[in-house]
């Protein structure tokens, strides 16, 4: 991935020459934009899906789900690729069912528009509606799995669901025990005539347990409105939902939305991100070419709750160059992600910093334990979903055999990735930089009066071009507040995240605006000083944060997440950071998480992002009482 400075349509063998000699100016200021070849698909999801993958790959194979039954969703027998035990489709299959979905969807009253909310881990059936929800029109709300009552109330009266599939459990979450419990009178509505105050547009609730897992406990509950899942699949390719669904699919435009994202809200309310075809499908297909994926590539996803990152990094970049995805279990769990990647010979890995942590603990045991661990298949993946600190990504190389990870930063507004290493970048730049803008992408890292700094200074990243969600649901205050039209009728998405751009191109993410820490008028970066700490063997996480001082007006407070059976102290912490950087980043604070009667683990959003906003809280008040205090 290149970058040019000017908008200039280049023939094939042009832009190779363009870009090499492009790539070779130094920038002067932080700005670039990305080349725009190839063209971006003017193509909706469905389209692409039958031209490009099911009219080329129809036999490849497409999903392999290692915990569900062969006949998860009942209909006639498949091959399901001669396996016995699992789940496998190739694109021919995955199709059959995803249509058979589709024709269920229009029988339910589904309508072009309608918000379909799903909440699950990753199963077959999450694939299916993904696709099937795209093939009418309807727009799929994807909802994190970890939020609680009052969250998912809220989320699904923000952009009216009405029509809600779920699971019956996830890990503690028993969501339809729990609707059923806050909202009694659903047990004694019928399917399709769901009437609730607090949800007023919410019309069914879908129940899908491929394993059946939660039969019995779900009939104890006798929930007369819950519909099961295989009930509404028709698999008869001559029914009349089959032509009413073609007529639809056939008159769908790629600028209208097909997903809602809520933001993770570390310090607010989750906002509804509005995405389009034209959004998710082209930043998918720009991140599949960085990690140079073929039909060859079989992607195991590590089932991050994650929603842009399971549906666009995950399913969609895969698919959308007809790799395979497997998923081998509905929620993360590192043995059967280890137990994949031996079995399936996966050549990708996708993840965030917790659970590549949690992976590398579960190689690192086997070895340990005398077992082989054979992951040589393993070759690109993504780091992304929060900073990656550089020890993690350097150990994801060397150990796991990633020799191709790429790093990439977006965000859910931006459809996610605007930033990302390929391979062929050196691989300091691959560690230390979530790479170059992708292509048809404009950048520009801004000052506080708005205005291009220079390469080498920090400030706000704004981004432009086709990934710009089409803004908030029904929240036109908040989208304006964050993308904003510059003199040239440019719209910019103003990120919040502080970056510093070198003279090559490359992007640094440094912080959250509002998390940067001033001490004594210079600022500090909370992720350099994080980057510092868990460098050091005997540190697993950290977080940095400011603490009001009366000399400085800030200094650093920092939380550490200790490695298992290791000591070290308040000062070796302080040390670890004083001698990499200068001395002003060295912490004035050291607390220990679950440790001193402290909490048990960071405040992290249901998405795993550190909630700052509450280590500030937290270390104001443990500062008050001069508790943690080191390097006087």
């Amino acid at each position: 991935m290149f970058l040019a400075r000017k908008s200039v349509k280049h023939g094939v063998r042009g832009t190779r020459e363009v870009a090499v000699a492009l790539r070779r100016r130094n920038l002067t200021k932080s700005v670039v934009e990305g080349i725009l070849e190839p063209p971006l698909s003017t193509r909706t999801l469905p389209q692409y899906f039958r031209e490009d993958i099911l009219e080329l790959h129809s036999t490849r194979t497409a999903l392999i789900c290692r915990q569900e039954p062969p006949r998860s969703h009942g209909g006639p027998p498949s091959r399901n690729l001669d396996r016995a035990g699992q789940l496998a489709w190739d694109f021919q299959e995955f199709d059959r069912h995803i249509n058979a979905l589709a024709r269920g969807l229009l029988a339910m009253d589904v309508q072009k528009g309608d918000r379909v909310g799903v909440i699950m881990g990753n199963t077959s059936s999450y694939a299916m509606l993904q696709w099937a929800c795209a093939n009418i029109g309807a727009i799929l709300v994807t909802i994190n799995p970890a939020y609680r009552l009052t969250e998912l109330v809220g989320t699904l009266k923000l952009v009216g669901v009405k029509h809600l599939f779920v699971v019956p459990r996830i890990r503690s979450s028993t969501y339809v025990r729990t609707l059923s419990e806050a909202f009694v009178q659903i047990r004694s509505q019928h399917p399709g005539e769901i009437q609730l105050e607090e949800l007023p547009e919410l019309r069914n609730l879908v129940v899908v347990d491929n394993a059946e897992s939660e039969k019995d406990d779900l009939d104890k509950l006798h929930i007369k409105s819950m519909v099961d899942w295989r009930e509404i699949l028709i698999w008869r390719e001559d029914a009349t939902e089959a032509r009413i669904q073609r007529n639809i699919c056939a008159g769908l435009d790629k600028d209208e939305v097909i997903n809602l994202q809520f933001t993770s809200g570390t310090t607010g309310a989750p906002k509804a991100v509005s995405l389009t075809h034209s959004n998710i499908l082209n930043n998918a297909i720009s991140i599949g070419r960085c990690m140079r994926l073929t039909e060859r590539d079989v992607l195991c996803m590590s089932n991050t709750p994650l929603t842009d990152i399971r549906l666009v990094l995950g399913n969609l970049a895969a698919w959308s160059h007809a790799a395979c995805i497997v998923y081998p279990s509905p929620i993360f769990d590192p043995p059967s992600i280890v137990d994949a990647v031996i079995g399936e010979k996966c050549t990708a890995l996708h993840g965030v910093p917790t659970h590549f942590l949690g992976v590398l603990a579960e190689v690192e045991k086997r070895k340990t334990e005398g077992d082989s661990v054979d992951i040589r298949s393993l070759r690109t993946g993504i780091a992304a979903g929060s900073p990656i600190p550089i020890d993690l990504m350097q150990s994801l190389i060397n150990k796991l055999n990633l020799r191709e990870l790429t790093n990439a930063y977006g965000m859910t507004e931006t459809s996610p990735v605007s930033f990302q290493t390929t391979p062929a970048d050196p691989i300091i730049k691959r560690v230390e930089t979530v790479g170059k803008v992708q292509p048809h992408v404009k950048a520009k890292v801004i000052d506080g009066e708005g205005n291009t700094v220079d390469v080498g200074k920090p400030g706000e990243l704004c981004v432009a071009g086709y990934l710009l969600q089409k803004g908030y649901w029904n929240d036109e205050e908040q989208t304006q507040s964050v993308m904003k039209k510059d003199e040239n009728g440019t719209v910019w998405m103003h990120t919040g995240d502080e970056a510093i751009m070198d003279d090559e191109g490359y992007l640094r993410i440094v912080g959250r605006i509002k998390d940067i820490i001033i001490r004594g008028g210079e600022n500090l970066f909370p992720v350099q000083i994080e980057n510092a700490m868990t460098a050091h063997p005997e540190i697993r996480e950290a977080a940095a944060v400011a603490v009001p001082d009366l000399k400085y007006g800030e200094v650093v407070g920092v939380w550490i997440v200790r490695e298992p059976h290791t000591r070290m102290s308040r000062e070796e912490v302080r040390q670890c950071v004083a001698e990499t950087m200068n001395p002003q980043n060295a912490p004035a604070w050291v607390w220990f998480i679950n440790e001193d009667g402290n909490p048990e683990e960071l405040p992290k959003t249901a998405s795993g992002k550190v909630m700052k906003h509450v280590l500030r809280e937290w270390s104001q008040e443990l500062a008050k009482k001069n508790f943690g205090r080191v390097g006087r």
